[in-house]
């Protein structure tokens, strides 16, 4: 296929006895796809990436840009379809920076994906094993209007119409389309009836060129399982004319529950500004996950897609092994969704965010659904976390009953004793870039049994699950989740569970029988769960090794775990761990 498309050409790249330059036609056979979901193909053993080609296709395609050994080609034509393509939705699929994945059917989206997953964690984590603990990748019934919110740039186009849309792939320039094939069809009467007002009283869209005009954007929300709907304009000023004419308009919109206008005045590639300023209704709606319910402001982050959120949330709560006694730390925490997902099971869980409006949003959320044992602190993560761990280790030490009272950290928040500065149970849910290496370096000092982390980018992830696993702790459990269909984009949930150690050194010692009874009775909490962990392979919490002392007559120390709640609901222990704890405690010699 490689050598009559060279003739009479001057050489760019060299590979070998062949050159390849910019304008180059070549046929491909594609074999393979890109985390950007480009189609990959090879032509004497170099090979080309080409946009909008997926594997099975035979295509001719025009070199664009040539490496040292790659390059980049442009799709011409299709030769031979692939067996999987599928005929996609929207006819700007193509142009359209949103989707990369439409033209590959379902399954092949899927399978790709969670190879995508699973290289990330063989090459960037060093997880060789990877394939032993990936479960199957969870899909959509309907891969298509899935997503809950969409952000929709104003301008005009070169009629001078004003349209909205989507950015055309790694530009600015807006691609006109108000009915998007991923979002409810509520976006398109909204944009018609925002563009129509603008039409008719002659307000002006933003022009990125000149930082003039009004109206930058149009978000629209829909809480999936309540109906409520939202809009708010991103705005470059502080007043819209005629404001009373698009409410007035926009109430025909069922579902309509919030409208605002946000005030974004800077030259900025960032959409949404920090003021809001409220033109009807609610400042907010409300959807559920499972049985809790959420206030979602237009500067909330919240997970796009309902129906995976809630696969992804219950594999997060499965993964937290929780049965009520446990004490969460959930890091990167939001407006709480994943804090009162867990809180549900766990004794305590504290949250961490660094956006100061989504914790005054989770710690709403909690109130709203009366759960009261959660605890939420703004800040960043990798400063919360490891001072909430070197002042809280402070304070405990210097308090006579760590165990059972608060101590306060250096600046005087309170520090929930031991159970805080050593949780069962972290969870974290990044941005894009990951955790801080301060952050991992805390988590791993403070040694919970499990971490959950819950990602939206596997290579990141791969890079932090290498840390934390050369740090103590061993890969368990991956489940990778279709969040976005028809994108490349994919969320992952990991389980890591902290390593027992295996070497046993054993020492003969003539102990005199005062010195064996000096030894009866002495066995931590931690070494009785260890010998559980190392006998049966199960967990036991402090909370139920406590309840088998009690009910085998042995001292727990008077306010041992004590809630802070009155009447708390306390799970009890299940009769096959007490058997697990009954043995241990045999074991030490604490019973007979």
């Amino acid at each position: 296929m490689g050598k009559k498309h060279m003739k009479g050409k001057a050489p760019e790249t060299v590979f070998g006895a062949f050159q390849f330059k910019k304008d180059d036609v070549l046929k491909l056979q594609i074999e393979d796809m890109g985390v950007d979901g480009e189609g990959i193909g090879k032509v004497e053993n170099v090979t080309f990436f080409v946009k909008d080609a997926v594997v099975g296709d035979v295509v001719t395609a025009k070199v664009m840009k040539m490496k040292k050994s790659y390059g980049y080609a442009r799709l011409l034509e299709i030769v031979e379809p692939s067996p999987y393509r599928a005929e996609p939705k929207c006819e700007f699929h193509r142009q359209c920076g949103g989707c990369q994945l439409q033209a590959l059917s379902y399954e092949k989206q899927l399978e790709f994906k969670e190879q995508k997953v699973r290289n990330n964690l063989i090459r960037i984590g060093g997880f060789q094993d990877a394939n032993g603990a990936m479960e199957p990748i969870l899909g959509m019934e309907e891969p298509y209007y899935y997503r809950n919110k969409a952000q929709f740039p104003v301008g005009r186009d070169k009629e001078g119409r004003i349209v909205a849309g989507f950015y055309a792939s790694r530009s600015h320039n807006i691609i006109p389309n108000r009915r998007c094939h991923l979002g409810d069809g509520v976006n398109e009467r909204v944009l018609d009836i925002v563009i129509g007002f603008m039409e008719e009283f002659g307000i002006e869209p933003y022009d990125e060129a000149t930082g003039r005009g009004l109206v930058r954007h149009v978000l629209v929300r829909k809480g999936f399982f309540t109906g409520e709907v939202m809009v708010c304009l991103v705005i470059n000023g502080r007043s819209l004319p005629y404001r009373e004419k698009l409410v007035s308009k926009l109430l025909d919109v069922e579902g309509m529950t919030s409208i605002t206008l946000n005030v974004n005045e800077r030259n900025t590639n960032v959409i949404l500004g920090e003021e809001l300023i409220l033109l009807w209704g609610k400042d907010f709606i409300t959807d559920t996950i499972g049985d809790i319910r959420y206030r979602i402001s237009p500067l909330s982050f919240y997970q796009v897609n309902p129906v995976q959120t809630r696969r992804l949330y219950e594999t997060a709560l499965q993964y937290a092994g929780l049965t009520g006694a446990e004490t969460v730390w959930d890091l990167y925490c939001g407006i709480g969704t994943i804090s009162l997902f867990l809180a549900r099971e766990a004794k305590m869980v504290y949250g961490v965010e660094i956006v100061g409006k989504a914790i005054e949003n989770a710690r709403d959320n909690a109130a709203l659904n009366g759960i009261e044992n959660v605890e939420f602190f703004v800040g960043k993560a990798e400063e919360v976390l490891p001072e909430f761990y070197e002042s809280g280790r402070e304070a405990v030490a210097d308090s006579d009953e760590g165990d059972s009272k608060a101590g306060r950290s250096g600046d005087g928040r309170k520090v929930h004793g031991k159970d805080m500065l050593h949780p069962d149970v972290i969870v974290v849910d990044p941005p894009r870039k990951g955790c801080d290496e301060r952050c991992l370096e805390t988590i791993v000092k403070m040694r919970p049994e499990r971490v959950v982390y819950v990602s939206c980018d596997s290579a990141t992830l791969a890079r932090d699950l290498k840390y934390l696993c050369g740090n103590g702790y061993e890969l368990k459990r991956v489940q990778a989740v279709d969040m976005f269909p028809q994108t490349v984009g994919v969320e992952t949930c990991v389980l890591l569970s902290r390593k027992r150690s295996t070497t046993r050194i054993e020492i003969e010692m003539d102990l005199t029988e005062a010195d064996r009874r000096e030894c009866i009775g002495k066995a931590t909490y931690q070494e009785i769960a260890d010998y559980v962990m190392e006998h049966y392979q199960a967990h036991v919490s402090r909370l139920y090794i406590a309840q088998i002392k009690r009910k085998c007559g042995l001292d727990v120390g008077e306010a041992y775990n004590k809630p802070k709640c009155e009447n708390p609901k306390v799970p009890n222990c299940p009769p096959e761990k007490e058997k697990m704890i009954k043995e241990a405690l045999k074991y030490f010699g604490m019973i007979k």
